[in-house]
């Protein structure tokens, strides 16, 4: 029998690589391949896990904008996705502070009080440091890599380090039709696909994950763009959509100021 019957080459354009990343014998692995660094990629020793950089093709040395990163270099990329929520840096998270966060950057009294519930409920105990659980489900920051779960995708290792191999994975395997992100029908198939057997606990967390991320980006066209997502794992983004909702409620509010005294001297000469 020939040895290469079957065999399914990279697409890679350069030198022929010693191993192979599908066979058509799996027809899984023909229509999910991995990511494989090509020439001219930005992204370097994409194997290595950042403890401090969450990274991609597209941002090889993570969030620069207004100096994130930099701020950041204490913090693994783990702690940093819940920074935002940490307003007092005393690596304690408790219900209030989800609340107020998911408030501030838009969300409804309803969908924060849904999501401090999960976030809080969820992540608290594994992440307290001792046997008992805190009676005030609050999440201890610097041991949130406890709090890590299966079937996702693996980004964030067992320590809180990020790893690009993974990530890039995501897009590579699920973006059909190499948009540039993900449409709730990759992620429907993604889902199915990181599934682990009887992980029930990881099914349920990672599909409200791939929700509320749905939820916070809701994008226009309904495609959840690659660095919105980077941007999600080191936290960076929600700084920048609470941000962006402050700036629309004092819009709201000063056109609002402006249009009331119109409103009353239209009413005195009605009167």
């Amino acid at each position: 029998m020939n040895q290469n019957s079957g065999r399914i080459m990279n697409g890679d354009a350069g030198p022929r690589k010693p191993y192979l990343t599908a066979i058509k014998q799996q027809p899984i692995t023909v229509e999910h391949q991995p990511y494989t660094p090509k020439h001219g990629d930005q992204l370097s020793d994409v194997g290595t896990a950042r403890a401090t950089l969450a990274v991609s093709n597209e941002s090889p040395n993570g969030t620069t904008e207004d100096g994130y990163a930099a701020k950041h270099q204490h913090q693994t990329v783990v702690q940093q996705h819940v920074a935002y929520w940490d307003r007092d840096h005393d690596s304690i998270i408790w219900p209030q502070d989800t609340y107020i966060g998911c408030r501030d950057f838009g969300w409804g009294i309803f969908l924060s009080l849904i999501a401090t519930m999960f976030i809080n409920i969820g992540l608290s105990y594994p992440t307290v440091p001792g046997i008992l659980p805190d009676p005030f489900f609050r999440i201890y920051v610097d041991r949130l890599y406890k709090a890590k779960h299966g079937s996702d995708s693996m980004t964030y290792d067992n320590q809180g380090r990020f790893r690009p191999q993974q990530f890039e994975d995501i897009f590579a395997k699920y973006d059909r039709g190499q948009k540039g992100g993900l449409d709730v029908g990759d992620i429907w198939i993604f889902w199915n696909e990181q599934r682990m057997v009887f992980d029930f606990f990881g099914w349920t967390a990672c599909a409200l994950e791939w929700i509320a991320t749905y939820l916070l980006l809701w994008p226009s066209d309904g495609i959840m763009k690659k660095e919105d997502v980077r941007s999600i794992y080191d936290g960076s983004i929600f700084f920048k959509r609470a941000e962006e909702t402050k700036r629309k409620r004092a819009q709201a509010a000063h056109q609002k100021h402006q249009t009331s005294p119109g409103l009353v001297e239209k009413a005195k000469k009605l009167l």
